[in-house]
């Protein structure tokens, strides 16, 4: 069942229509659990042995363990489908707290059309490679968006509108978690070899590496200068978020069109919390600097975003996920491998 139709089909409308207090009762059971999750998650994330995986990745796999093992209670199932789709939205648009236009000038022209170009082919790349080994275009779309763009924020923001299944999901944030998590891990060791200039480094690993924790790990390997122009070269990818899966929606919605021959036309599902991040990019940018208020919104973010992945765990069978074999293993392995090489010729032309 894909989120929107969880949402839909949940007695939560009669609920509310009963009152605020009874719609909220309703919802509170499921957000409650996809909370107490997410705040599992981020503790087990300060555990030794467990820091390189972020609160988002721990909280779908305990979610997932909650599922499969135990089961999540019918009584939560509202406010899970309520995490999954309210929450998810407006933690995508709060993530446009973390980035201004003044960023994104910093990183120059030819850093700026190096990253969208890099972005652009990852992303084509891995649609044309999915198409070549037969795997599902939901499934194929989410790599896609995963490697290219931001990770698993990129994940679960393109399938709000491309409605894939959750295993398809969990698929993809487990491909880039792991290949992201390679490329952390090696873009060091490589860069031993190769001598990149700290600009040129961050320059890399901010367009080629997958999450942006697993950027600020890599960068600033090499030095201070290196983990700066890293991070905010990555965070200029996450910019590309909104509207890469407004795009998105708009193919979509023309493919479902085209299906529909002889129906009435197919209607366009506007995305609007994309729309809702880039107006936070905007304000954000005339706000004066304000650490702490800027910390507090990003562990918020951070919080929301690890809810979501929590609800979507508790609605992930792994006997499905299972079911899907290693195509999509390989998939995810060719897209890693692209954007590592493209990355690094783009980075070569552009400084």
């Amino acid at each position: 069942m894909s989120i929107d139709e969880a949402v839909e089909a949940s007695p939560a409308t009669s609920a509310s229509a009963a009152g605020p207090v009874a719609g909220i009762m309703h919802l509170f059971p499921g957000v409650a659990l996809t909370a107490l999750i997410a705040i599992a998650a981020t503790y087990l994330h300060r555990v030794p042995g467990f820091g390189g995986l972020s609160p988002l990745i721990l909280s779908i796999l305990l979610g997932m363990g909650l599922h499969n093992i135990i089961g999540a209670p019918a009584l939560a199932k509202p406010g899970i489908a309520f995490s999954l789709r309210r929450v998810l939205r407006a933690a995508i648009v709060l993530l446009g707290l973390q980035l201004t236009l003044l960023q994104i000038g910093s990183v120059g022209v030819e850093g700026v059309v190096g990253t969208v170009v890099t972005l652009a082919a990852t992303f084509f790349f891995t649609l044309w490679a999915g198409r070549r080994l037969g795997i599902e275009r939901q499934l194929t779309t989410l790599i896609a968006a995963g490697t290219s763009i931001c990770g698993a924020s990129a994940v679960v923001a393109t399938n709000a509108v491309v409605d894939g299944d959750d295993e398809d999901v969990a698929y993809a944030i487990a491909t880039v978690t792991v290949f992201g998590s390679l490329s952390m891990m090696l873009f060091p060791f490589l860069n031993g070899f190769l001598h990149l200039a700290p600009q040129a480094y961050g320059l890399w690993t901010g367009a080629s590496i997958h999450e942006v924790a697993q950027v600020v790990a890599a960068a600033f390997q090499d030095g201070t200068a290196a983990g700066h122009f890293g991070t905010i070269v990555k965070l200029t990818r996450v910019l590309m978020l909104a509207p890469v899966v407004l795009i998105v929606a708009f193919v979509w919605a023309r493919r479902r069109e085209a299906k529909e021959q002889g129906t009435a036309r197919g209607k366009i599902m506007v995305p609007w919390f994309a729309f809702g991040f880039l107006g936070m990019v905007v304000l954000n940018s005339f706000l004066p600097p304000m650490t702490t208020m800027h910390s507090t919104a990003a562990a918020i973010t951070t919080f929301m975003l690890a809810m979501a992945l929590a609800a979507m765990g508790l609605e992930t069978d792994i006997v499905k996920l299972k079911a899907k074999g290693l195509r999509p293993l390989a998939l995810g392995a060719s897209a890693w491998i692209f954007i590592t090489c493209f990355g690094l010729a783009m980075t070569s032309l552009a400084i």
